[in-house]
């Protein structure tokens, strides 16, 4: 197991009572998921490639999830440009992902600075029903929970393949 369950920082003694709480827990369970899941790895076993031809790694996880977090700002409309996607190269966040302890720590930074204004964004809005340019902001916030919750799924069996650790 990754960490002791009576040690484990995801599990807190918070209820949540209403939707918008459940939510925003269950983003905060994932995201430090992903956390959890790279913690002690090396810039090598973070860039270390799944099973060709992927190029699924752990690091291209994080400036994923860096890159998603942003497009939830983007589909609720806010204009931003991409951070790692370029026309000439639509996998950049993945293809980007080098075994260089800059890019890591780039990769970490980036990904730190937009959940944090993912986070913001969400609450200036005090009803999750306000509709966005996508739809309603709820619709959008599980979404993400579920893009965040199908990757730690991948990042369970890339962390298998690096060194055999798997986890609860």
């Amino acid at each position: 197991m990754w960490v002791d369950p009576d040690d484990d920082p995801r599990e807190t003694d918070v209820e949540t009572a209403d939707e918008r709480g459940r939510l925003l827990e269950s983003l905060r369970h994932f995201r430090l998921t992903i956390e959890m899941k790279c913690a002690g790895l090396d810039a090598e076993q973070m860039a270390r490639r799944s099973v060709p031809p992927s190029t699924m790694s752990m690091l291209g996880l994080v400036r994923h999830m860096a890159e998603d977090e942003r497009h939830f700002r983007r589909m609720a409309g806010q204009d931003l440009p991409r951070i790692h996607r370029t026309a000439d190269d639509r996998d950049g966040d993945w293809n980007g992902a080098v075994a260089d302890p800059a890019v890591v720590e780039d990769a970490w930074r980036q990904w730190r600075t937009e959940s944090e204004l993912t986070d913001r964004f969400i609450a200036g809005f005090a009803d999750l029903g306000t509709r966005t340019a996508k739809g309603p902001l709820r619709e959008i916030l599980v979404a993400q929970i579920g893009e965040y919750a199908r990757h730690c799924g991948h990042a369970d069996l890339l962390r298998e393949r690096i060194d055999g650790r798997v986890g609860q």
